[in-house]
């Protein structure tokens, strides 16, 4: 099911001994999966639930450096999928995985990266299934796709946000963005208590996995904020033909970013549109408060009220403590 084209990489060993090396021992408790032998991979979801799918791609420059731990961009590879799954309320059961390897990648490396999968496979219970590995003369690309399950009927979609709900997110705000910039060197003094903790929100994210199964029936839309948290606030309420009003003083920070931001106030734009943070960005009516604070309790992840939806006329707004609204040169991150 795996297959390794025109392998340079791996010190040169054949496709099927990398298959058998690295990557069939993340896909021994999957029995759809038949140890990577076959073409494709069979799952049967539990009755009375839909399958929910998603991809993403990361390339090394982009989404992660090149000096980055290869467990460390493993893991990033895994969670920024089972964020997808988490805002749409599912529970994660298994992945398929396309690489492609650049010249010369050893198999330290890819060793390093599969034990970086293996250590999070075990914490969000879910396998590889199958997938494709490949060479390449560019730069290390990776893909995963997550598959898992919700309730028949219970998927939060992004387009269900109505005029009048709230708007909350999970965790707190920015930490990846300023990890990144402490990385490029343009944040310095920083204590590395602070600095350690950024860094690692950028590495690996957390999946906000156990609370996002609880949004079912209670979250009107939702998405994982991955291109900024305006960004995604956008694309929610042009998907559900909405507006939003959100207030800076509310969004949460960490104490890391907050210390920073003692120094830097002009990383603001940084924190609210960087993007990088996988929280869950949701909606809900305000009736369900007490609900949403009721999962935060039994999951141990916050949730804060941030703002609120209105008219789409009034567009999707940052409101500072003084009532203006807060100029932002673009709402997130944009590829293209």
């Amino acid at each position: 099911m795996m297959r390794v084209e025109k392998p340079d990489a791996g010190e040169g060993r054949g496709e099927f001994e990398i298959i058998e090396d690295v990557f069939a021992p993340l896909a021994a408790d999957a029995p759809g999966a038949y140890g990577l032998k076959d073409d494709a991979a069979v799952f049967t979801p539990t009755p009375g639930h839909e399958t929910v799918l998603t991809v993403d791609t990361i390339v090394e420059g982009v989404h992660f450096l090149s000096g980055d731990p290869p467990d460390s961009v493993a893991r990033k590879l895994l969670r920024v999928n089972l964020s997808d799954l988490a805002a749409k309320g599912a529970h994660p059961r298994g992945y398929l995985l396309a690489a492609s390897w650049p010249h010369g990648t050893t198999l330290e490396w890819m060793r390093a990266f599969a034990a970086g999968l293996a250590s999070d496979q075990r914490r969000y219970g879910v396998s590889l299934w199958g997938g494709d590995t490949t060479s390449t003369s560019g730069a290390l690309t990776l893909s995963l796709t997550a598959i898992g399950e919700v309730p028949a009927g219970q998927v939060i979609r992004r387009g269900g946000a109505r005029p009048g709900d709230v708007v909350f997110v999970t965790g707190t705000i920015g930490d990846a963005a300023l990890g990144l910039k402490f990385l490029r060197g343009e944040i310095e003094g920083l204590e590395s208590v602070h600095a350690d903790f950024l860094v690692k929100r950028y590495r690996e994210p957390e999946p906000r996995v156990v609370f996002g199964p609880g949004l079912c029936d209670i979250a009107s839309a939702s998405a994982d904020v991955s291109d900024g948290l305006m960004a995604d606030l956008g694309h929610i309420c042009e998907v559900s033909g909405v507006g939003a009003r959100i207030a800076l003083a509310r969004v949460p920070l960490s104490e890391a970013v907050r210390t920073v931001l003692e120094r830097q106030v002009d990383f603001t734009q940084a924190v609210v549109s960087g993007g990088d943070d996988y929280e869950i960005l949701f909606t809900a009516a305000a009736g369900k408060r007490d609900a949403i604070a009721a999962i935060a309790r039994e999951t141990g992840i916050s949730a804060t009220q941030i703002g609120v939806v209105t008219g789409e006329e009034e567009g999707v707004a940052l409101i500072a403590p003084s009532g203006q609204p807060v100029p932002l040169k673009q709402l997130g991150y944009h590829h293209f």
